[in-house]
């Protein structure tokens, strides 16, 4: 008897099981959508649907509802339709999250593109291992969210679309593992980080990264070993460095690359790519000759703040050309690419000396943090006497063919990391190396002499190190041993006084505290200045959780937030004093709020304005997020034409970076004063149109009556 209950049991889940359907999904599915789509009714079998296809099991393989103008919230049950291959809902108004589609393994294409949804579950991307289009670009709502390496299991991947999806954090280092990937489309999001070295084992053809909210950041170098490029839009970033050799892109046709930070020399090989036909490099700070693409590219624009020698095609001056080539071997520092400007070394070119001749005699890069190293192009440089590049973080050894520099005096390379031997210079040469633990290990001479590389004793001008001694014997085991318990006795001593000094300041730190306005109860508007453990604060505000913020001001942000007792505060965080320093990105954050308000005529702080809009930056930042709204928070009085518009959209996403939220990410103010530069000749005063005449001040009428001495660059202004 129990076994025919067991072989009932089993035979009835069979037949069950065969004759499964999708109906309750379907009716979910129905339900969920207002209007219904067109061709779809509860009282016909869904698998008759208009644009639902089945199999021969009845189990649902397709569902195309592009542009049917539905809304409505997903249902969760669309992740029972095991069999589904192709869901289309893009062009909707769909709203709510997404339901999990996690295990779907017969999906193929997805597309949710122009909905209005508003978050990706987590596991979204699980166990779609035949994934190979997947579209969500345009949904505007979603919250912020990050490309999940649970992605890596579509290994099929073709095609992902993501564009104006509110995807923050950095690229994940997973590309590898798409080889058929062929488009990548992931433009204005708030993406920052550094390109993976993955895309070099990607397939990617067409790799859009424009536009993104922080920027990316870092050099592109990772592009010259994607040889099926077709297509890069990578503007308006915070990309740094030379442009790499992309000649091994034989198929690049459209190359994006404005609005960044790019150095150095456009490379000839770019001018050789048979494919290309589109260029835009405008609005970086390369340098060098100014390039002359064939006529094969039909469309190249260079224009905007670059700073190339010469504004048409041709070579350099031969010191300007010696001086880009040692810029060089430091990847093309942005700092000397702001300051080398025009074809004239010997003419404010910082870091740069010159006789009256037009020599250089002089250069000082040091303490300017350059990496990289020491180029051999300096011994082209035949009346240089001092050569300072101490207290960088140069590597590799000392050239050579420095020593043939017969005008050299002085060689300052200490505080480096510099390996290697050193070259023996003359005795008029002032060499020193200190700082440098690893230069020189093998330079000391055990011969009769003693002498070292450079032949010169203790501190010879050369600075190269002395030899052991007249005999050439080696110390005795009885000296060494002293320096050793010597140097032994002075480290115990440091140690236990840094003991002593820690365990002080931890019986000091439950009494620091932070120095932070806080409000308590803000209906009441009583302000006071207390001291508050910056733990309790952090508790109180989930850790300064960007959720938390009220507002944003000139020296800090502020924070809402509640004690354990319930009581709620508001805390601002200082931006300088709190943090204990001071640094120029507070200013460029303040001239960042003046942009905002020379735009708007508004204040930055308005308490007349609706709770939600009183603060300019929070506001304004709003307003940058669609361009269409930006002429609406004009200031009336300037009534801009079309032509002023595109400067004051440069001008307004300018006040938007200089006022990002984190203050590394705001750029300095010479990357500030490259951006309005170009401006200058548009927005400068005139006073053509006025019926009466006022002092002129050096050929210009002064409608102030001003009579002071300008700066230079204000001259220059002035003679735009």
């Amino acid at each position: 008897m129990v076994r025919l209950i067991y072989l009932f049991t089993f035979i009835f889940s069979f037949l069950t099981l065969s004759y499964a359907d999708d109906s309750a999904a379907m009716a979910k599915l129905l339900a969920s959508f207002v209007p219904a789509p067109s061709g779809w009714s509860a009282t016909t079998d869904y698998c008759k649907w208009k644009n639902v296809n089945c199999d021969g099991s009845n189990r649902v393989t397709s569902i195309n509802l592009t542009s049917q103008s539905l809304t409505g919230i997903l249902p969760s049950e669309l992740g029972t339709l095991t069999q589904l291959t192709t869901l289309s809902l893009q062009g909707n108004s769909l709203s709510g999250p997404l339901p999990s589609l996690a295990n779907l393994t017969s999906l193929q294409k997805l597309y949710l593109d122009n909905n209005n949804f508003t978050t990706i579950p987590s596991g979204f991307f699980q166990g779609l291992t035949s994934l190979q289009i997947l579209t969500l670009s345009q949904n505007l709502d979603f919250a912020p969210w990050t490309i999940s390496t649970e992605l890596t299991q579509a290994t099929s991947l073709v095609t992902f679309y993501a564009s104006n999806a509110n995807i923050i954090g950095s690229l994940p280092d997973i590309f590898g593992s798409f080889p058929s990937l062929q488009d990548l489309r992931l433009s204005y999001n708030n993406l920052n980080g550094t390109l993976p070295k993955s895309f070099g084992e990607s397939g990617i053809q067409n790799l859009w990264l424009n536009s993104q909210q922080n920027g990316l950041s870092g050099t592109i170098d990772v592009l010259s070993s994607m040889t099926q490029l077709s297509q890069v839009w990578l503007f308006k970033n915070q990309f740094t460095g030379p442009i790499p050799d992309l000649s091994n892109c034989t198929s690049l046709f459209d190359l994006q690359l404005r609005d960044n930070q790019f150095t150095g020399l456009i490379p000839a090989s770019l001018m050789s790519i048979p494919s290309l036909r589109n260029v835009s490099l405008d609005n970086n700070v390369l340098q060098g000759p100014y390039p002359q693409f064939p006529s094969s590219v039909t469309n190249h624009t260079l224009g905007g703040i670059n700073s190339f020698c010469k504004n048409t095609p041709g070579p350099c001056d031969p010191l300007v050309t010696t001086l880009l080539e040692i810029a060089s071997a430091f990847g093309y520092p942005i700092k000397l690419a702001n300051s080398w400007t025009g074809n004239n070394a010997c003419t404010g070119w910082t870091f740069i000396n010159c006789d009256s001749q037009g020599n250089i005699i002089t250069i000082n890069f040091a303490k300017q943090q350059f990496v990289g190293t020491i180029s051999p192009v300096f011994a082209k440089l035949t009346s240089l006497r001092n050569l300072y590049l101490n207290d960088n973080n140069l590597t590799g050894s000392i050239p050579d063919a420095l020593t043939n520099m017969t005008s050299l005096q002085v060689l300052e390379v200490s505080n480096n990391n510099l390996t290697g031997l050193i070259p023996k210079f003359g005795d008029s040469v002032k060499l020193t190396t200190t700082g440098n633990p690893l230069i020189g290990k093998n330079t000391l001479s055990s011969g009769s002499g003693g002498s070292s590389p450079s032949g010169s004793n203790g501190t010879s001008p050369s600075g190269n190190p002395a030899g052991m001694g007249s005999s050439g014997t080696s110390v005795s085991h009885g000296m060494i041993a002293g320096i050793v318990i010597a140097v032994m006795i002075f480290v115990v001593v440091m140690l236990l006084v840094s003991i002593k000094c820690y365990v002080s300041r931890r019986h000091r730190r439950p009494t620091i505290s932070s120095k932070i306005e806080v409000v308590e109860n803000p209906e009441s508007r009583s302000v006071r200045n207390i001291e508050i453990s910056i733990e309790v604060l952090k508790q109180a505000t989930n850790n300064f959780n960007e959720d938390n913020i009220l507002g944003r001001g000139g020296f800090g942000v502020v924070y809402k937030g509640e004690y354990h007792d319930g009581t709620k505060v508001a805390v601002k965080r200082m931006e300088s004093a709190a943090m204990g320093r001071v640094t120029t990105k507070a200013d460029v954050y303040a001239f960042g709020v003046v942009l905002m308000q020379l735009i708007t005529g508004r204040k930055a702080v308005d308490d007349n304005l609706p709770d939600e809009n009183p603060h300019l930056v929070t506001w304004f930042c709003k307003i940058l997020n669609n361009k269409e709204r930006i002429p609406m928070a004009i200031d009336q009085i300037i009534n801009p034409d079309e032509e002023s518009m595109e400067s004051i959209y440069r001008v307004a996403e300018l006040a938007g970076h200089c006022t990002t939220h984190r203050p590394y990410q705001r750029p300095n103010m010479g990357h500030v004063v490259n951006i309005l530069s170009p401006l200058v000749g548009q927005w400068k005063p005139t006073c053509h149109k006025l019926e009466h005449k006022f002092p002129t001040f050096h050929g210009v009428e002064d409608i102030y009556d001003f009579d002071q001495h300008m700066s230079l660059p204000l001259q220059r202004w002035q003679t735009m």
